[in-house]
């Protein structure tokens, strides 16, 4: 796998450890950086998937991390930044050999995905699993970052989420299964996107203290399904002292699935 074109030479990079050290990312020191929410993504993908496309991959963080935690999956990680996607190739490119030779990078704007005139790859309800990480501001409702790279990661319309749930539909088979992060209070906007298309909908809080609200919502749905939607168990992060729970610690250093 080729590592893909060098970033410009004015971009600082830093060279991070995930899970415990099995995933090394290079990314840039400022901007939007991968951190819990790509690792949590990444453990709420099902144990049995062996075709998973990472939609909005950035570089690479989650779908490594599925890599890494799924050794027989095979992953296409679609990214539209050329800066980032050339980050994700070089990522993906460092990692073990049975790992980088299971990973593709596609460069490309999520709309053209299974569509003529788009990649040839992924194709039409090839995948068994589709995760996302969308842009989470609606630009509505909050400042956008003056970092174009960072607005791309960070910035897009509530309704956008419904291009991102046709683009999931149309890659996955019959069955297949998509799982996403998001906050909260995009919820309805999320159930709205899925309705007619998914079903079998689980809604997993993630919390970051005992007391305190959901800071984000694992949300899973199977294509086809009718089956009603089911709030599971939260995911607490740290408890009341800051520490890190065991289930926390078990996803983000161990790099175990989401029970």
């Amino acid at each position: 796998m080729s590592a893909g074109e060098p970033p410009p030479d004015d971009l600082p990079l830093t060279d991070d450890a995930l899970l415990g050290g099995r995933l090394r990312l290079l990314q840039p020191a400022r901007g939007h950086r991968a951190g819990h929410d790509a690792l949590l993504l990444a453990a709420s993908v099902p144990a049995a998937i062996r075709r998973a496309v990472d939609l909005g991959a950035g570089v690479g963080a989650a779908g490594l991390a599925v890599a890494a935690r799924l050794p027989a999956t095979r992953l296409h990680l679609v990214e539209i930044d050329p800066v980032t996607a050339a980050l994700a190739r070089r990522n993906a490119a460092r990692q073990q050999p049975d790992l980088s030779a299971r990973v593709s990078v596609v460069e490309a704007d999520i709309a053209t995905l299974a569509r003529p005139g788009g990649p040839a790859e992924p194709g039409a309800r090839a995948a068994d699993a589709v995760l996302m990480n969308p842009p989470f501001n609606d630009p509505a409702r909050h400042r956008v970052s003056p970092s174009g790279r960072r607005a791309l990661a960070h910035m897009a319309e509530d309704v956008a989420l419904d291009d991102w749930v046709k683009a999931a539909e149309r890659l996955l088979a019959p069955g297949g299964h998509l799982a996403l992060i998001h906050r909260p209070e995009a919820l309805e906007a999320i159930l709205a996107a899925l309705s007619g298309r998914f079903g079998a909908v689980t809604i997993r809080p993630v919390h970051g203290r005992p007391d305190a609200p959901a800071i984000r919502v694992l949300v899973g749905a199977v294509k086809g399904r009718r089956t009603p939607p089911a709030l599971l168990p939260g995911l607490l992060l740290a408890d009341a002292g800051g520490r890190p729970t065991p289930a926390a610690e078990a996803v983000l250093r161990d790099g175990a699935g989401v029970a």
